[in-house]
C-alpha cells in the first residue's frame, strides 16, 4: 500500500504547478496552481527585488500581475519527466500595507494583508485539460518591523523583518486537479535589506523560511488521509543602477530549497524535495509616490516542479 503511494505521489509530482505572485512589505505575494498532490505552495519568488528593503511610515497600496508558463516538468535528477503538454497561470495580487510611527526595538511596526486572484489552465494531453479561476489563499503580517537606515562600510543600509502566516481561503476542492488555494495554514518569515552602496548603485534582498501545515482533505486519488509538504528556504536578490532620475535598470534572481520531504499520512517521501533557481533583467521607475517594476525570469537547477519562464508587474502607490 504504502510503495502504491510512492507511485501515486511520483505520477502526480510531474504535474507540480506552481505559478506564483507574492507581495510583502515592500513587494509581494503570488498565485500559483497545486495540481493534485504533495508540492509546495505559493511563495516569493522573484516578486521583490530592487530597493525592497526600504520603506517609510504610512501606506502602500500595491497590484502585482504574473504571467507564467510551463512546458517543461523535471524530476527529482533534473530530467524531463511525462508530463501535461502545458501549464499556465495568470494572477493579480492586491496587496496593503501600513507602517506606524510606533516603534518596537528600534523599528516602526506595521502590517499588511495579499489576496490574490488566478487563472490557471492545464493541458495533460491535446483532448484532456482542466482550467480554473478563483482567490488564492490570503498572507497575513500582524508583525511587520521596518528599522531606520543604519551604516554598512559607510553608507545607508535598511533592513525589514515580516512574521508572515497564510490563512487557507482560497478556492479548493479534493476533486479537482488543479486548485487555486492550497487548504493548509503556512508560517512564511523573511528578512529584507537594502544597501546602498554608491551614489547610484544599490543591493537588495530577502531571507525566507517555510514551514507549511497538514492538508486534512487531500486529492482523494492519493487515498491518503493527510499529507503536508516539507519545509524550505528561498531567497531573492538584486543588484541595480539608476541611469536616470527615478529609473533602475540591474539584474535579479531567486532561488528555493526545501530543507525537508513531504509527507503523506506522515511518511516521509523521498525524492520529493524540490528546487529552482530563476534569474533575469528588471526595471524601477519612479514618479513621485508611484513606483512601477518590470521583471523577466527564466529557471534553471530545477528538480521536482516545471520549469517556468514568468514576467512580473508591479505597481505600488504610496500615501
Amino acid at each position: 500500500m504504502l510503495k502504491h503511494r510512492f507511485d501515486q505521489l511520483f505520477l502526480h509530482r510531474i504535474w507540480d504547478a506552481w505559478l506564483r505572485t507574492l507581495a510583502l512589505g515592500a513587494g509581494l505575494l503570488l498565485s500559483q496552481a497545486a495540481v493534485a498532490q504533495v508540492s509546495l505552495p505559493p511563495v516569493n519568488l522573484g516578486n521583490t527585488n530592487f530597493v525592497d528593503g526600504r520603506a517609510l511610515p504610512g501606506i502602500m497600496f500595491q497590484q502585482t500581475i504574473i504571467a507564467a508558463e510551463a512546458d517543461r516538468f523535471r524530476d527529482n535528477d533534473g530530467r524531463t519527466a511525462a508530463a501535461p503538454d502545458q501549464l499556465s497561470a495568470f494572477s493579480v495580487a492586491t496587496q496593503v500595507a501600513w507602517l506606524s510611527q510606533h516603534q518596537v526595538f528600534g523599528a516602526n511596526w506595521g502590517a499588511e494583508f495579499i489576496l490574490p486572484l488566478a487563472r490557471v489552465d492545464l493541458d495533460i494531453n491535446p483532448v484532456v485539460g482542466q482550467a480554473r479561476t478563483g482567490f488564492g489563499d490570503l498572507f497575513l503580517s500582524p508583525v511587520v518591523l521596518q528599522w531606520p537606515a543604519r551604516e554598512l562600510f559607510g553608507r545607508p543600509y535598511w533592513q525589514r523583518l515580516n512574521l508572515n502566516v497564510t490563512v487557507p481561503i482560497g478556492a479548493y476542492d479534493s476533486d479537482r486537479l488543479v486548485n487555486i488555494g492550497n487548504n493548509t495554514y503556512r508560517f512564511n518569515p523573511h528578512y529584507a535589506f537594502t544597501w546602498v552602496a554608491s551614489d547610484v548603485w544599490e543591493l537588495s534582498g530577502r531571507v525566507h523560511y517555510l514551514w507549511n501545515g497538514k492538508n486534512s482533505d487531500p486529492a482523494r486519488n492519493l487515498g491518503a488521509d493527510s499529507i503536508q509538504a516539507g519545509q524550505a528556504v528561498h531567497t531573492n536578490l538584486a543588484i541595480s543602477r539608476e541611469i536616470s532620475p527615478g529609473l533602475r535598470l540591474g539584474l535579479a534572481g531567486y532561488h528555493l530549497r526545501q530543507i525537508s520531504d513531504d509527507r503523506i499520512d506522515g511518511v516521509r517521501i523521498p525524492g520529493s524535495r524540490e528546487q529552482v533557481i530563476g534569474y533575469g533583467p528588471g526595471l524601477r521607475k519612479q514618479n513621485g509616490p508611484q513606483v512601477w517594476f518590470l521583471h523577466v525570469y527564466r529557471e534553471s537547477a530545477v528538480r521536482n516542479r516545471p520549469d517556468r519562464h514568468q514576467v512580473i508587474f508591479r505597481w505600488a502607490r504610496f500615501f
